[in-house]
């Protein structure tokens, strides 16, 4: 699938279908292209929008998750937006979770799959090694529960972030930010209907971090996908846009 990067007023973002409004939240090594087969069903029915998070472009001293959180809400009031389910994958789930709480009445549903926010075991905290191909192959592996879902196109994509040294800086920040701000005491406080799909192999969030957010989130319900790992709408898009779609047909 081709994607059509939009460029207006200083954001980048993807735009397709019509109808209700899903905002995607891609992760810290998230591409666009993560998302593929769900704006491919989604697109259909919704109005599916991905804004490009701008991870790469702050200054270093501001790279950290409540600044992506207070960006996504400029872009929320550039495309006029209300009403609109949320989700996010790994770190843009934890945006997704510092937006609800700030601005709830924007947000009519929430959807977490690999969130940070409570614990993640991080990408590296650093990268002793990012030179060599294979340890960053073996890296992006380990995000699945099958590795060959990690393909060379995406391989490539990580090893040359990892070797921009703007970009690995940058990475780093943001990866200790995310550690740094826990949600534990402030999820309870989130209100609206929140599903959490997890991978039953994530080792980067694994299912002790579904359950927690289960236990503190009032109205949230979790659902599992076996053999599938910290990025379950890449690795098992059927079974999780499956998932999605109970979810959001209850919130009509």
């Amino acid at each position: 699938m081709d994607f059509v990067l939009k460029e207006e007023d200083g954001f980048s973002y993807i735009e397709k279908g019509e109808g209700d409004v899903l905002l995607l939240l891609h992760g810290l090594m998230g591409a666009l292209s993560n998302w593929e087969q769900v704006i491919e069903e989604y697109s259909k029915k919704y109005k599916v929008i991905i804004p490009m998070l701008p991870i790469y472009d702050l200054p270093l001293l501001t790279t950290g998750v409540k600044t992506l959180s207070k960006y996504v809400h400029r872009f929320v009031k550039f495309k006029d937006l209300n009403n609109f389910v949320l989700i996010g994958n790994s770190l843009g789930g934890h945006v997704a979770l510092i937006y609800s709480l700030s601005h709830p009445e924007y947000v009519r549903a929430l959807v977490l799959t690999g969130s940070s926010g409570l614990y993640e075991n991080a990408f590296g905290g650093s990268f002793p090694r990012r030179e060599s191909y294979d340890f960053v192959k073996e890296k992006v592996e380990y995000t699945f529960y099958d590795p060959q879902t990690a393909t060379k196109e995406l391989v490539d994509e990580v090893f040359g972030m990892v070797n921009d040294r703007h970009k690995v800086i940058r990475i780093l920040a943001m990866a200790k930010s995310a550690i740094r701000h826990n949600m534990a005491k402030d999820v309870h406080k989130i209100t609206i209907p929140v599903a959490l799909i997890w991978g039953r192999n994530d080792k980067i969030t694994p299912p002790d971090v579904a359950e927690e957010f289960n236990k503190l989130i009032p109205n949230s319900e979790l659902h599992w996908i076996d053999k599938c790992g910290h990025a379950p709408m890449m690795e098992r898009p059927e079974e999780f846009n499956s998932l999605l779609k109970g979810f959001l047909e209850k919130l009509k």
